[in-house]
């Protein structure tokens, strides 16, 4: 959950930081060219106050040339030319017919189209440019500004600058690379807080999901701490807690129910089948009704030892310890062999002499004599039963392959419920629950036990047990 919750944050904040990352550079640009803007408009005037006094017709600049007008519009020439060595922008003065009263460089001519020409006529209707187009760090282009000389209310001429925006553009990319950069680290604070805020939520959830998978493969004990995470999620590990709380509780009064109904039918029973007994003892010899009796009475004193076997088996906690697997597995086969020379079945223990796994030693003895009692019971004569154990990454597997009819793809589905017999196998004596007490006792230290077919014939039951400390 934490791969798809937290991506989906990290894109929703990086939109967030997009959408105010762009208006700022867009800002940032604008101020930094209308500062330039402003700056030009201020010389631009300046240019104007020494224009108005040498703006006159032909007639005007003959009489100001006797009274010193050369001198003003050399002072003019001078200050513009002196303006375009110092900041290398180009400046001039112009009639309203385009004509030049006087210009730095000498050899700039006005811009007769694009946003020159435009700012020109501007300034001839009485207004400074004010809102030229914006200037991107990846144009080459060039800032132009007017402003009218304005001479008894009559614009008559036209001053105009034309600026590099070399400078201009370098401090645009400054500026939107330390943006970039605060981006940058706002989305890695983002990252690490969206990290945070997904453990803190999900946390509680991991938890939950932890405690579940232990409640569902029989570790009743667990519960959830709930101590962190939002406000609903708590309020939901403690309705969970509850919840287990009742289900055990449920678990461990059925339990107590088969134990002490077991425990109880016992003395009842024994009593019958002694009264039996003496019953038989007045009745002729090979008397069919009594022996039939005395075996149902047998297999139901068996019934009951199975069902306490399993309500013990369901309750009492795993005794792991750091076991030789290959060694109990083959102290156990030796242990059937009396069985299956009587059964005239071959039985033998294949695999490493020694290999170690974590396991309760005494729950997995119980477990394999089972398994090996159902195999030896439904093998033929003449066929043969295996019992290995190999090594598989971090866990082992003891497997139990017999020759016997197997079961089918329905049966194999149903292997291992409580009183669950194949209809084939019902005139085959047995509880059927020797093998729901061998899944009761692996599961409580760890393991797992699986059913498949055996090639070419006969059933393979498999336990996994783990090689390292089960948590």
């Amino acid at each position: 959950m934490r791969t798809r919750l937290l991506p989906l944050l990290i894109v929703l904040m990086a939109g967030v930081l997009l959408a105010l990352g762009f208006p700022l550079a867009g800002s940032l640009a604008a101020r930094e060219q209308q500062r330039v803007v402003v700056d030009r408009i201020d010389d631009t005037a300046r240019f104007a106050a020494l224009a108005q006094f040498v703006t006159a017709g032909p007639t005007a600049v003959a009489e100001e040339e006797g009274e010193g007008g050369n001198e003003r519009l050399n002072t003019l020439s001078s200050e513009l030319a002196r303006y375009h060595d110092l900041y290398g922008i180009r400046a001039g003065v112009f009639y309203r017919d385009g004509l030049r009263m006087a210009k730095a460089p000498a050899d700039w001519r006005l811009p007769r189209s694009g946003h020159g020409a435009e700012a020109f006529d501007e300034a001839l209707a009485g207004r400074r440019s004010h809102d030229p187009p914006q200037v991107w760090p990846w144009q080459q282009g060039r800032l132009t500004v007017a402003s009218p000389v304005v001479r008894d209310g009559d614009v008559v001429a036209v001053v105009v600058t034309d600026s590099p925006t070399g400078r201009m553009r370098s401090r645009i990319l400054h500026g939107w690379l330390v943006i970039a950069g605060g981006e940058c680290a706002a989305m890695l604070l983002a990252v690490g807080a969206a990290i945070r805020l997904t453990g803190w939520v999900l946390r509680p959830v991991r938890i939950l999901d932890t405690a579940t998978h232990d409640i569902a493969t029989g570790r009743m004990q667990s519960r959830v701490a709930a101590a962190s995470g939002p406000p609903e999620l708590r309020r939901l590990a403690r309705s969970f807690n509850e919840m287990a709380d009742n289900v055990e509780e449920v678990l461990e009064q059925q339990r107590a129910f088969v134990a002490d109904a077991s425990h109880q039918l016992r003395n009842p029973l024994s009593a019958l089948l002694l009264r039996i007994e003496l019953l038989a003892l007045e009745l002729p010899d090979g008397h069919e009704e009594i022996a039939s009796v005395r075996t149902e009475g047998k297999r139901l004193a068996r019934v009951l030892d199975d069902l306490l076997d399993l309500a013990l088996a369901e309750h009492t906690a795993a005794d792991l310890r750091l076991t030789d697997i290959a060694e109990l597995a083959a102290d156990r086969v030796d242990a059937w062999l009396p069985v299956a020379g009587r059964e005239e079945v071959g039985l033998a223990y294949t695999g490493p002499s020694a290999i170690t796994g974590w396991a309760d030693p005494v729950a997995l003895s119980s477990a394999l004599d089972a398994i090996v009692d159902n195999a030896l019971k439904f093998t033929p004569q003449g066929s043969h039963v295996e019992v290995s154990a190999r090594a598989e990454g971090e866990t082992i597997a003891l497997t139990v392959s017999d020759g016997g009819p197997g079961l089918t793809e329905e049966e194999l589905s149903r292997v291992g419920d409580r009183f669950w017999r194949s209809n084939r196998h019902q005139n085959v004596s047995g509880s059927g629950l020797g093998l729901s007490i061998s899944h009761a006792l692996l599961t409580a230290g760890g393991a797992t036990m699986d059913y498949a077919p055996n090639e070419p014939r006969g059933l393979r039951v498999t336990i996994t047990l783990p090689r390292g400390k089960p948590q």
